[in-house]
């Protein structure tokens, strides 16, 4: 995608652009939860590593998976137009369809939580490893469902595969459904080249949603959701934090005039004013 992209802007031809295939700690990495063997930098050291040696000149992510805070000598130079945002439920046609007692499997802590939230009776238990290693874990029957990224499933040609969960339900995950390209910061042809490619409004509220991750101070640990979208100029931001258990949530949203970024830090912290301190106690800022 990211090829195809700058070919388009800078009217290149396929073999002015080399791939290079990085395997992370993130990928390698399959029978324990991101949280307890280093986090989201699993995703991007190796990658990180690459750059600052010069074998790459840019290194494309899933902004879901970059840290909140990045090293100074990297910018984040563009992103793609972001995909759907929602999450696919596999296994059944809807939550509320879940058996009794249901086995969910997730690496992730916010679809944990927000699955228990609504159904308490819901037992969640660790399941990673590609779309084809979770399909194939449910098909199998380890599990009686799992949650996907839509955005994931589309890009890999299965639009079709699962249910659609709206938003209202289940609030993405921060930059869901987002594409970043990162170069060294000192690098200013690659800079210019790739943020040629920025697709602005996904980069506004991508940005919006990281600057309320980074003002509430969560880790992989905390069960954090955030959506935001352009209303015009400005951007309205919706975000959810969850105990792990989903026993309690606080929610809540703000128009942030121009995009303005405080206005997500000021959100981020009316919902740790609104949290109860085994709440708070899952940020860095409690």
């Amino acid at each position: 995608m990211t090829a195809a992209a700058l070919m388009a802007a800078h009217g290149w031809p396929r073999e002015a652009i080399a791939i290079v295939t990085v395997t992370t700690s993130g990928d390698r990495i399959q029978d324990r939860p991101l949280a307890e063997v280093g986090g989201k930098a699993l995703w991007t050291k190796e990658l990180d590593g690459a750059l600052f040696s010069g074998e790459i000149d840019c290194a494309v992510h899933s902004m879901k998976d970059v840290e909140t805070i990045r090293p100074d000598a990297i910018a984040i130079a563009a992103m793609l137009p972001r995909a759907a945002v929602e999450d696919r439920l596999i296994g059944a046609d809807s939550i509320a369809a879940l058996r009794p007692g249901a086995i969910v499997g997730t690496s992730s802590p916010r679809r944990a939580a927000q699955l228990k939230s609504i159904r308490p009776d819901i037992e969640t238990r660790l399941l990673r490893g590609n779309v084809a290693r979770r399909l194939a874990s449910v098909e199998a029957g380890d599990f009686d469902a799992t949650l996907l990224a839509a955005a994931g499933l589309d890009r890999l040609g299965q639009a079709s595969v699962g249910s659609a969960i709206p938003i209202d339900t289940l609030l993405p995950a921060v930059a869901q459904g987002a594409v970043g390209i990162e170069c060294r910061a000192d690098d200013e042809r690659a800079v210019a080249l790739i943020s040629a490619i920025n697709h602005r409004p996904t980069c506004r509220c991508v940005m919006a949603e990281r600057a309320l991750l980074l003002a509430l101070g969560g880790s992989c640990h905390s069960p954090i959701a955030a959506l935001a979208r352009e209303e015009g100029t400005d951007i309205r931001l919706r975000a959810q934090i969850l105990t792990e258990d989903g026993s309690q949530q606080v929610s809540g949203e703000a128009l942030l005039p121009g995009g303005a970024t405080a206005g997500a830090t000021a959100l981020a912290h009316a919902l740790l004013d609104q949290s109860s301190p085994a709440l708070r106690a899952l940020f860095g800022t409690a």
